[in-house]
């Protein structure tokens, strides 16, 4: 909040084009409180990656809707987790691993020597990790196939060819179809998931959430519009942890000008 960093600018820019009910005062306050989250985040990494499984489960201090994820997996049937940019995402991950055999697809970071390091801790509690590739989506059908869970993060851009534009706090998104495709495709329950930062280090909440049945929908605009709508609604319960930072908007339709620069 201090520098004028590229965070703040992106994160003031997209707080105030999603909640133009705010007035300036408002939208500021949300602005400041969300970079704080975002310095939180940042000094979770090293814990969240190093910490034993005793240590890290001991954080969750309450779980709400996991019943139904439970009644799912009884039914056999695959499970999709929808993670969100929202309060600790790394955190969920532990959860997931500790109590379902997941695979969960993940995006290989830009510094490629961090690499070794995530994968290694997103996968030391038993999840395996799959890139962003045809292979990786061509696992997820299978494990989904076999009546497994699969961990996605929906909520980031998808790149193009890969996506459809539905709206997202009344923008304009550019938002991914594979997971629509996979709940179709193999009638899998799908749960929006997040792990809510309780304050001054009180533990954490999570949060599992139904998804609407139209986010399998055969048109691919309809089902991506149910998808946003899930995510929105789950963001606006805590709007000052959510990844604001991210540049979510910033593929748009052909001759129509983006907000946030690429």
């Amino acid at each position: 909040w201090l520098l004028p960093t590229r965070l703040r600018q992106v994160t003031a820019t997209n707080v105030r084009r999603c909640f133009p009910e705010l007035d300036s005062t408002a939208q500021t306050t949300l602005i400041r409180t969300n970079l704080k989250e975002t310095g939180k985040t940042l000094l979770e990494v090293g814990p969240l990656w190093l910490w034993n499984k005793q240590r890290l489960l001991s954080l969750f201090v309450q779980i709400n809707g996991e019943d139904a994820v439970q009644r799912a997996c009884s039914e056999q049937r695959g499970v999709i987790f929808a993670g969100l940019h929202l309060g600790s995402w790394e955190l969920v991950g532990v959860h997931l691993s500790n109590h379902y055999v997941m695979t969960t697809m993940y995006r290989p970071p830009r510094l490629r020597e961090l690499e070794p390091l995530i994968v290694a801790s997103r996968e030391r509690f038993g999840a395996h990790l799959v890139p962003t590739s045809a292979a990786g989506v061509r696992q997820l059908f299978q494990v989904l196939g076999q009546a497994g869970c699969v961990g996605i993060l929906p909520d980031q851009d998808p790149g193009e060819g890969s996506g459809v534009f539905a709206p997202f706090f009344g923008q304009p998104a550019y938002t991914m179809t594979l997971l629509s495709r996979l709940a179709r495709k193999t009638g899998a329950a799908v749960f929006f998931v997040y792990a809510q930062r309780l304050p001054r280090a009180a533990g954490y909440h999570l949060h599992f959430v139904p998804a609407h049945p139209d986010i399998a929908h055969a048109d691919m605009e309809i089902a991506a519009q149910h998808l946003n709508a899930g995510i929105e609604a789950c963001v606006r319960t805590l709007p000052e942890q959510y990844q604001w930072g991210y540049k979510r908007f910033k593929t748009q339709a052909a001759g129509e000008k983006t907000f946030i620069e690429k």
